[in-house]
């Protein structure tokens, strides 16, 4: 069965291109010049993946993504063509699970697709285990993950990155090995994109986040997640 992408975009050409390119690897992309348009197919469809533009006619892309996270799980490839570093940022502090600047090589673009597409296939998929350490339970069944009970925010990207990081709990994880294995893929990385995720990660299960006692940064190396128990 074919997945299904979103695309708002107005470059409506640029759009056309994309759907053509992805639809031989069993991709259907459906595109929408504006963000009232998409957000409101979003709201009666089900789509596999949104792939969102950072500059819209209408509404600025990086609240139309708040507006979708806030109602919708789905995994978003946010599009920028401005060279601000911040507001890649702030589309990862909103819920983007990653991104790629203009121009870009169709080729990049469907290799990340995939990497997101494989994540959010993974939030439907069963499985079996569930780490514990304290009052931090991360539930792979039901991609959440808790404190105490009390369920916190985390998006499918920051939840794989967690889940890497707890399964190797007191090994040090370079940048490199931690990106690659939730994406699958090999990338040039955004410098700070990692950081922001893990910096989401801590304000979601750390009691004091400028203080983490769970994810802890090696200078140089990277980043260990700590086995020490809750008291």
């Amino acid at each position: 069965m074919a997945e299904r992408v979103l695309m708002i975009e107005d470059d409506q050409g640029l759009s056309a291109m994309v759907e053509e390119y992805l639809a031989p690897f069993g991709i259907r992309l459906t595109a929408y010049p504006t963000a009232a348009q998409g957000l409101r197919l979003l709201a009666k469809e089900t789509f596999d993946a949104l792939i969102l533009d950072i500059m819209l006619p209408d509404v600025d892309g990086l609240e139309g993504c708040r507006r979708v996270r806030a109602e919708h799980d789905i995994p978003i490839l946010m599009l920028t063509a401005r060279g601000d570093e911040m507001d890649r940022i702030v589309g990862l502090e909103l819920g983007a699970d990653d991104y790629l600047p203009k121009p870009f090589n169709p080729r990049e673009l469907l290799a990340r697709l995939r990497a997101i597409l494989r994540r959010g296939s993974m939030a439907g998929a069963r499985h079996e285990r569930t780490l514990r350490f304290g009052r931090l339970e991360i539930d792979r069944n039901a991609r959440v993950v808790r404190i105490g009970g009390d369920e916190r925010p985390v998006t499918s990207y920051q939840f794989d990155l967690l889940w890497a990081l707890a399964m190797h709990a007191g090994r040090v994880m370079s940048r490199e090995a931690l990106m690659d294995t939730v994406r699958g893929e090999q990338f040039e990385a955004f410098d700070r994109s990692l950081d922001v995720h893990i910096s989401r990660i801590r304000a979601a299960i750390e009691d004091d986040p400028k203080r983490p006692r769970r994810i802890i940064t090696v200078r140089g190396a990277g980043y260990v997640f700590a086995k020490h128990q809750d008291p």
